[in-house]
């Protein structure tokens, strides 16, 4: 039963981060194209490089959850443990946002000081 936990777990999780990825990709271009005073070529070297990096984050900690699970014995357990793990890397994924949205307002006040003082 674990593989099939397995493979469920992994296609939700693939859906999940590729849809926010994109989400992330195409929005967030705006904050660091306005960060970076619209310097376009760096703003997409930047905006793929952090892409790259988040689809790498992703898999790694969803590589790491299922090295952490236990042997499944049932469909109750089965539907608890893909429940569970997808909270976990729904709630990483939120995590992550809020901090890069943090550095970037950070920045952008820094930079705002910087250039009014």
């Amino acid at each position: 039963m674990n593989t099939l936990a397995y493979i469920i777990y992994l296609l939700i999780t693939y859906l999940i981060t590729v849809r926010v990825g994109l989400v992330f990709y195409r929005n967030g271009r705006l904050f660091i194209l306005d960060l970076l005073k619209n310097d376009v070529t760096l703003t997409d070297a930047i905006n793929r490089i952090l892409l790259v990096g988040y689809y790498l984050v992703n898999l790694g900690y969803a590589a790491l959850m299922i090295s952490t699970w236990d042997t499944i014995l049932s469909w109750t357990a089965l539907l608890s443990s893909i429940t569970v793990m997808t909270g976990k890397i729904v709630l990483t994924l939120a995590i992550m946002h809020y901090f890069n949205m943090l550095v970037i307002y950070l920045i952008s006040k820094r930079n705002k000081s910087i250039l009014h003082p």
